[in-house]
Parts: structure tokens; sequence; C-alpha cells
């Protein structure tokens, strides 16, 4: 019961499937959830237990308050704590509309995802991960660049922004640091999808390193971010080669 535990949103495939393998091997049992794509997290695990590592695979759709807290309920029967919170579940609107051709269905279901989720899980951490414990949330980088297309993707983003800083003010006194990642163009399938072999090339030589980030990019900042020592707090760090 003293090995330190994180539960990892979205933690099935691309990059919440990075971090659980980076986390397992910094010494983490990790609790891969997964909202529907069960074969895939069992897959994570698999990849991290024939590693050594320690990892079990939990459904719960994070949108869901009652899902939410069943999932940190699990965490604890299976591994008896919670060290380590990693945000990363996330939706975006593969047709990129401009706010003006967005309907509600795309509204409410990145904000039930990007926003609700997250809030719905960081009520959970605020009382129940370990003194000295980590959150780390998920941002954009799309929060400095401000692109067409993405107003309602990145007004989700800002939120959590917000809630970092002010959860990280909140949680004084109980040596938990809350921060968040802003990745930049990342090679993902959440970020593929919709997009034209032009338009991925332009993105990704916006940055002075010259490339899309890779999922692996993404997970050593997020092992930055959990590591003990830490004195980073309420901030929100871009990894995105330089972008913005």
């Amino acid at each position: 019961m003293t090995q330190q535990v994180a539960i990892v949103t979205g933690g099935s495939r691309g990059i919440g499937a990075a971090i659980s393998e980076r986390l397992a091997r910094e010494g983490y049992a990790v609790v891969v959830n997964y909202a529907g794509r069960a074969a895939e997290a069992e897959q994570t695990v698999a990849g991290i237990t024939a590693a050594g590592g320690r990892a079990v695979a939990i459904q719960a759709d994070v949108s869901d308050s009652a899902a939410a807290r069943k999932l940190f309920d699990e965490a604890i029967a299976r591994f008896g704590r919670v060290d380590l919170l990693v945000n990363n579940a996330g939706v975006m609107a593969s047709e990129l509309p401009h706010l003006g051709d967005t309907d509600d269905q795309t509204f409410d279901r990145l904000f039930a995802v990007n926003v609700k989720g997250t809030f719905n899980t960081l009520r959970e951490a605020a009382t129940r991960l370990e003194h000295g414990g980590r959150i780390i949330n998920f941002s954009t980088s799309l929060v400095g660049t401000l692109l067409p297309g993405y107003a309602v993707y990145t007004a989700t983003k800002a939120a959590v922004e917000t809630m970092t800083s002010i959860l990280a003010k909140e949680l004084r006194g109980k040596n938990i640091t809350v921060n968040a990642v802003a990745p930049g163009p990342t090679a993902t399938e959440l970020f593929l999808t919709g997009k034209t072999a032009e338009h991925v090339e332009r993105l990704a030589k916006a940055a002075p390193l010259e490339r899309l980030g890779t999922p692996e990019d993404i997970a050593n900042t997020v092992a930055f971010l959990a590591q003990p020592e830490g004195w980073v707090n309420g901030q929100t760090l871009r990894a995105n080669g330089g972008m913005v």
C-alpha cells in the first residue's frame, strides 16, 4: 500500500497510453481509465505488466459525476490510495466548425467531457488525494494561438486553466500541486482526424523545431510535473516546440 498510484483519464491510447506507460516506468501503479475502448485499455495494461509494472483498466465516463466517484472508489479498492491524477480525457470536434456554425450538440459534448469531466475528477481529488499528491490537467496551446475553427474547444481548455490555478490555491496546506500541460500539435488520432496532409504539414512547420509533437514528448512533460520534489504549482506549461 506504499506504492504511489496514478489515475490517468483517457489512458487507453495516444497521449494517455504514453503517459500511463511513462508513469509505470517511474514506479507508479497506474489506473488506466477509459470510456469505451476496453480492448485498447487492456492492451496498455498488458504492456505495462509485461514490463514489470502494475496497472489496471477501469471504465468510467468522467463526464458523469457518479462514474468519476466510482473511478476513485475502484482505484482505492484496488491499490489502497491515489497520489496522482492526470486529467487527459478530452474530445475535439473533428470538423473544426467556426463559432457561428457550431451546433448545440457539439458545444454540449465538448463542455461535458473537457470541462465537466475535469471538474468531476478534480472534485474527487481535492478530498481523496494523498498528502503531497499531484494533479495534472490538460489544456491546449490553442489558448495562445487562438486559431479559427477551435473557438469552443479552446474555451473548454481556458476553463481548465482557470480551475487549475484556483484549485492550486484552494489546496493550501496539503502539499498538493495542481498544474496543466498545454500541448501543441501532436501526432495523435484526435489531432489528425479531419485534417488534410497540407494542413498537418503547415502546423508541423509552425514551431521552430519544425515537427509535430509525439505522445512521448507530452508524457515526459507530465513526468516532470509529477515529480515529488516539484516547486511548480498553479501553472500551465506549454509543450509545443516553441510554437507560442
